[in-house]
């Protein structure tokens, strides 16, 4: 299978045929079969974040019974207007004994199921109560302050679908059905490299020349916030021998591989030729029409993808976040949606026609909508993107926008 746009090192990135991140996705996409890795089953309170691999379905009508909506009195609807004797009391989590006729009537409280032959429910205020009875002006309809039996839900009703991630209602609902034990996607495992002899560890401090490698632990805490499992491997040295080997060790233990740096069309720039070398169908797309991060590969070794980020931490970490956010989530199992919200730009944000830009912004609270300061885009700057309180993106058709412009703003995941 031909990638989209080949390596081609001598000429460096042909720029007629770079395509805009979305498209440059798609034609991954639908070349390379991600999907999540296997199903296990796990107990439902550890289910937090997690993707459900098979739907759960009501094992009966909830409720089960009729039950009061109000504090107040259970009855018969064809009885009212009128005065009614109260019978007896419906006690909580108990079903009542008798049955309900002529004008007769239970004290009930909110939720409680009600007795045989009531089919509705006088409201405490509506009653107008005078020792054991009491009297109601107006007719009732039946089912009035009453929650039918199955009107929350049906059994054999799909209740929460497949593919879904589990946030604190799913586990709630999973309680009151009685799942205790949840299946649901493993999380991938995704192998996390940075590429360069520049780099130190963050517990060392650099010489002239060396700096500390940040974008590993950038990208591996947005991998988490996304419900992968990142492991570290060796930083990729630009001439050692086991560069390839490395990758294809990786590709073994891992469902997919991320590597900061060495994804451009430099000498030093190992990697497209790397991926190539080790991987079928290898490198798909290299090179993207976007800023920043026009140096980026999508490849894959069979499923598993290889995403090659730019090493400048700005572009590395909004390339993984605003390109290959989709490509995560299909091994995930489910879509990541980033929040958004809606800002009024502050001052003028400015693009490159024909291409895509992915400008970081402040947020400052401005009455009704926030106000939107576009930042200066400076690739290299490992403070950009916590400055920012997320990012706009101006497509190709957006090369210049007024201050004053809505515009949707995206929050960095896990903000």
């Amino acid at each position: 299978m031909q990638s989209v746009n080949p390596v081609l090192p001598e000429r460096g990135f042909a720029v007629e045929r770079l395509l805009p991140p979305r498209q440059a996705v798609i034609a991954f996409l639908s070349r390379v079969n991600v999907a999540p890795p296997s199903v296990e089953r796990i107990p439902f309170d550890e289910a937090l974040g997690r993707v459900l691999a098979e739907p759960i379905l009501a094992d009966d009508d909830y409720p089960a019974a009729p039950r009061s909506a109000m504090d107040g009195f259970a009855v018969r609807c064809e009885a009212t207007p009128g005065t009614f004797e109260i019978a007896g009391d419906v006690a909580m989590g108990a079903a009542p004994a008798r049955t309900i006729e002529g004008s007769a009537a239970w004290r009930i409280p909110t939720g409680g199921v009600l007795p045989a032959g009531a089919d509705a429910v006088v409201p405490i205020e509506d009653a107008r109560v005078t020792g054991s009875g009491f009297t109601i002006g107006a007719p009732l309809i039946a089912g009035e302050n009453v929650v039918e039996r199955g009107a929350d839900m049906r059994r054999g009703e799909i209740v929460i679908g497949a593919r879904r991630r589990i946030r604190a209602a799913e586990i709630g609902v999973l309680a009151a059905l009685g799942v205790t034990s949840v299946p649901v996607y493993r999380r991938p495992t995704i192998a996390v490299f940075s590429s360069g002899d520049e780099l130190v560890d963050p517990t060392r401090r650099p010489e002239p020349g060396e700096v500390r490698d940040s974008n590993r632990h950038a990208v591996a805490a947005s991998l988490r916030a996304m419900g992968a499992l990142p492991r570290h491997y060796p930083t990729l040295r630009d001439e050692a021998e086991e560069f390839e080997s490395s990758l294809v060790a990786a590709l073994d233990e891992c469902d997919a591989v991320v590597v900061t740096g060495g994804s451009s069309v430099g000498e030093r720039d190992r990697l497209p030729h790397a991926v190539a070398n080790v991987a079928e169908p290898g490198v798909i797309v290299h090179g993207l029409r976007v800023k920043p991060g026009k140096p980026t590969l999508l490849g894959a070794r069979g499923n598993k993808p290889i995403l090659g980020l730019p090493g400048n931490p700005t572009s590395a970490l909004l390339v993984l976040e605003a390109v290959a956010s989709p490509i995560v989530a299909a091994l995930v199992g489910a879509p990541f949606t980033p929040a958004t919200l809606r800002a009024k730009l502050a001052e003028p944000a400015r693009s490159r026609g024909d291409w895509t830009w992915y400008v970081p912004v402040s947020l400052r609270d401005d009455g009704e909508l926030p106000l939107a300061r576009p930042l200066p885009l400076r690739s290299f700057s490992v403070s950009l993107t916590a400055r920012a309180d997320g990012y706009i993106v101006m497509d190709e058709r957006d090369e210049a926008w007024p201050a004053g412009t809505i515009v949707t703003v995206h929050r960095y995941i896990g903000a």
